[in-house]
């Protein structure tokens, strides 16, 4: 039986509210719970990783929906500098930064407020980067059929900046080039030049 599965069916925990597994966890890090500052902790600690990890339950076909449009129109299009917040999934430390994402048209093309939307989707799951990026570029690949998609992701992750090699100003740069940025260096090169305006660090 995998680890995981034998975890959510011990007898010892079915039973236990995920406030109280919290509460246990601050007992077990040498803290008193019932202190004024912990009291509602546990709870909030709920809320918080329900909120952080809410992507587990948004559904791709929903975001999209009535936001894919019949164009002719055939020219690269950019959405970049999007936000976004993710979750390390080794060490469950946040990781955030910027999403650069674009896609040359085959007929369809994705309203623009729903790429973000997209990445949201994702991003607000337990991850590492080089995955996010390349679910993006896949998820974008399966809605519209476009002649190529590329992704590029620029973060920071907590897991380097505030333990291991505690490092402050490092960041990680993904990518992921599919269809005709993969193929045609000159598509690559004009995505490359229009993300790197205003300073993009990569």
């Amino acid at each position: 039986m995998p680890v995981n599965s034998a975890i959510i069916e011990s007898p010892s925990l079915e039973n236990i509210s995920t406030k109280d597994l919290y509460r246990e966890i601050l007992i077990r890090i040498g803290e008193d719970p019932n202190r004024d500052g912990l009291i509602k902790t546990p709870e909030r600690m709920e809320k918080s990783l329900r909120f952080l990890t809410r992507g587990y339950t948004m559904n791709l076909t929903e975001v999209l929906h009535e936001a894919l449009f019949d164009v002719d129109y055939d020219e690269m299009v950019i959405v970049k500098d999007i936000e976004f917040f993710s979750m390390c999934e080794h060490h469950l430390l946040p990781f955030f930064g910027k999403a650069h994402v674009a896609y040359v048209p085959n007929g369809k093309v994705i309203g623009l407020s729903k790429i973000p939307r997209l990445v949201d989707v994702f991003a607000r799951r337990l991850q590492v980067q080089e995955r996010l990026t390349r679910q993006i570029g896949e998820a974008i690949t399966d809605a519209i059929n476009p002649q190529g998609v590329a992704v590029i992701l620029e973060a920071q992750h907590l897991c380097m900046m505030m333990r291991g090699v505690e490092k402050q100003h490092s960041s990680t740069v993904t990518s992921a080039m599919l269809g005709v940025f993969k193929t045609q260096l000159q598509t690559r090169n004009e995505f490359l030049s229009l993300v790197r305006r205003n300073g993009s660090s990569f």
